[in-house]
């Protein structure tokens, strides 16, 4: 694998995750909540690694040839993603200083975070259209390595956008808990909005 087609995948790979969407919006809630930012995106990574070990395991083309599968996964990952979309709406995150909410631990939000991703299909049909495409069969590397060290470059990239993200919104927000609260619901509103989109996506 040459350092030209790593670059060449880094570029298009960095425009999917520049793109705001449901991996953002759990970012943006987890900075405005405190000190959840850390574990937050370490689940959103362990979902893409996930989706990348799926793909190079060989497993990704039967799902991916099995209707039935894939409308399972897209079902309950819309349905995860409209629960904590509403969860969002109705308590709306505000930034948190000194103290930390009980509810919270590292460990939950660490797997909500790998539910965000990993249930998400657009993020598994984003990798199994995409990694393929950048490996080579003649390389001294056996093709899933390539797609597992492809797959890392995307979550090393994944996590320095969502920590920006997440401690960004933060910094930015945590002296206004008015805006605070009203980017919260929006990020709550994206989530619901990506979740029927995937919804209808099924039923039509």
């Amino acid at each position: 694998m040459t350092l030209s087609v790593l670059a060449a995948f880094w570029a298009v790979s960095f425009l999917f995750i520049i793109t705001p969407g449901a991996d953002w919006a759990y970012a943006i809630s987890a900075g405005m909540r405190g000190r959840w930012v850390t574990p937050a995106v370490a689940g959103l990574l362990s979902g893409h690694l996930l989706a990348t070990i799926i793909v190079a395991a060989g497993v990704g083309g039967l799902m991916a040839s099995n209707p039935m599968i894939l409308k399972v996964l897209t079902v309950a990952g819309s349905l995860y993603l409209f629960w904590l979309g509403v969860g969002m709406l109705r308590n709306p995150a505000t930034p948190v200083s000194g103290s930390v909410q009980v509810a919270d631990s590292w460990s939950r939000w660490a797997w909500k975070g790998l539910c965000v991703s990993g249930l998400n299909p657009k993020v598994f049909l984003l990798f199994l259209a995409l990694l393929p495409q950048f490996t080579d069969p003649l390389s001294t590397w056996p093709v899933p390595a390539q797609i597992v060290a492809l797959g890392g470059l995307h979550a090393v990239s994944c996590g320095v956008v969502y920590l920006l993200v997440g401690f960004g919104a933060r910094a930015v927000l945590q002296t206004r808990p008015g805006a605070a609260q009203r980017v919260s619901q929006t990020s709550g509103a994206i989530m619901i909005l990506i979740a029927l989109i995937l919804l209808a996506e099924q039923m039509l």
